[in-house]
């Protein structure tokens, strides 16, 4: 599947934790005679994120390109009203034919990834592309490192979490850990225009600890996980908070249902404007995210 799969090996219980390396992105499925080249999202996109955003197309070598569409001036004002779709935007890379574009090493099926770099902002925040879960590798990284332990640890960075949490399914079937640690980014709703979602994890207060998320659908956190997580947290005095989610899942779900069920919890980074190439973390949220896993495998023998 392309998991990496590092073990640290030790006594019992396993502890494996999760951290999904895809992101969200393109790839190449129509390319015409003047060489523009159409696109189909791959993973959850919302299309007006993705117009006019600069690309990579991953081919035989890395090549530059730009999401365009029709411009406005050419619109009737109908058009103008309307969002605009992603089957209706293509990639320019300056070609001037299909036959230049297969020549530069792009056919159909070329990975398309958003080209955006990260930057720091005020207060201890940064804000780029893919923390959604750039973010959550570094985090699993760093606690496998820091956690001083004698167990088991199975550190998994998955693949195709976006598209249907595939690597954590094959993985945790093949490693069947004691129990699991999913870390990845959730929704801050502490920005203008989410105060609908009714829901208070905001930047800067600790990582979240998920409940539930995808409103039962993905996962129903154990009463033993939850305890795990938040008793190592509140006696190390680490800042967190819970989370009920009613939009999406992580690789906890697909873990959870493998073989004949692995107990797993979410641990994850604040994120806001998940799945677009601006997301923006808080740099204490991610330190609060690797105390806690970091911590929780050190604890985990007394809760397993």
């Amino acid at each position: 599947m392309g998991n990496l799969i590092c073990t640290k090996n030790g006594g019992e219980p396993e502890i494996m934790v999760a951290a999904h390396m895809d992101e969200i992105g393109f790839a190449v499925k129509y390319i015409d005679d003047k060489g523009f080249i159409r696109i189909a999202p791959i993973g959850g996109w919302f299309s007006q994120i993705a117009l006019a955003q600069r690309v990579v197309l991953y081919g035989k070598k890395k090549v530059y390109g730009v999401i365009g569409c029709k411009p406005p001036h050419l619109m009737k004002d109908e058009e103008r009203k309307k969002g605009i779709e992603i089957k209706d935007m293509f990639v320019d890379i300056g070609a001037s034919s299909k036959e230049e574009v297969l020549e530069m090493g792009i056919n159909v099926g070329t990975p398309v990834a958003l080209d955006r770099e990260i930057v720091e902002l005020a207060n201890g925040r940064i804000t780029g592309k893919a923390f959604d879960n750039r973010v959550g590798v570094a985090v699993m990284i760093e606690a496998v490192r820091r956690a001083k332990a004698d167990i088991t640890i199975h550190a998994v960075a998955t693949v195709q979490e976006e598209v249907g949490l595939k690597g954590a399914r094959t993985s945790a079937f093949a490693i069947e850990p004691t129990a699991a640690i999913a870390v990845d980014t959730c929704v801050a709703a502490d920005f203008p225009g989410s105060e609908s979602a009714h829901m208070d994890v905001k930047l800067g207060k600790g990582a979240a600890i998920t409940v539930i998320d995808a409103s039962g659908r993905g996962l129903i956190a154990s009463p033993k996980v939850l305890r795990w997580l938040t008793e190592t947290a509140e006696k190390y005095g680490i800042p967190y908070q819970l989370e009920v989610a009613e939009g999406g899942t992580t690789d906890a779900t697909a873990i959870h249902l493998t073989k004949a069920g692995i107990p797993a919890g979410v641990v994850s980074v604040p994120a806001r404007y998940i799945h677009s190439p601006v997301e923006v973390v808080d740099l204490k949220d991610v330190e609060s995210a690797v105390e806690i896993v970091a911590r929780a495998i050190e604890n985990a023998k007394n809760y397993f």
